[in-house]
């Protein structure tokens, strides 16, 4: 049987470990799942195109991404969307669009709560 060994990256791992520590304190399973959803294998984590986030968010609505955020596609609303990371061109099409890019660390500070929060992916 093989040992899963989890992220060897140092920033996911501390990511992971205040997502947890968050969701454990606030009672909150929003943060427990994006924590779980980053702890998968890299083969196994999200990757989202920006379009496939246009059909299915709102305009002026928070969007998380337990990933990456890929730039293929057209935002035609304005919001603001946090991942584990971004293409180049997410961020251009993004910040095109009237949107902003969070940081999950940012937006776990942000919004500790979890309310009207979206996991697309």
């Amino acid at each position: 049987m093989v040992k899963r060994t989890g992220p060897t990256n140092p920033v996911l791992q501390g990511l992971i470990q205040e997502l947890q520590k968050t969701s454990i304190d606030k009672g909150i399973p929003l943060w427990k799942r994006v924590a779980d959803d980053l702890s998968r294998p890299s083969r196994q984590r999200r990757a989202v195109n920006l379009s496939r986030i246009n059909r299915f968010a709102r305009d002026n609505e928070t969007v998380v991404v337990p990933g990456k955020v890929l730039g293929s596609g057209v935002l035609s609303q304005k919001l603001t969307i946090s991942a584990f990371q971004f293409s180049a061109g997410a961020k251009e099409k993004i910040a095109a669009a009237g949107g902003s890019v969070v940081s999950l660390q940012e937006l776990v500070k942000e919004s500790p709560k979890g309310k009207k929060i979206r996991i697309i992916g």
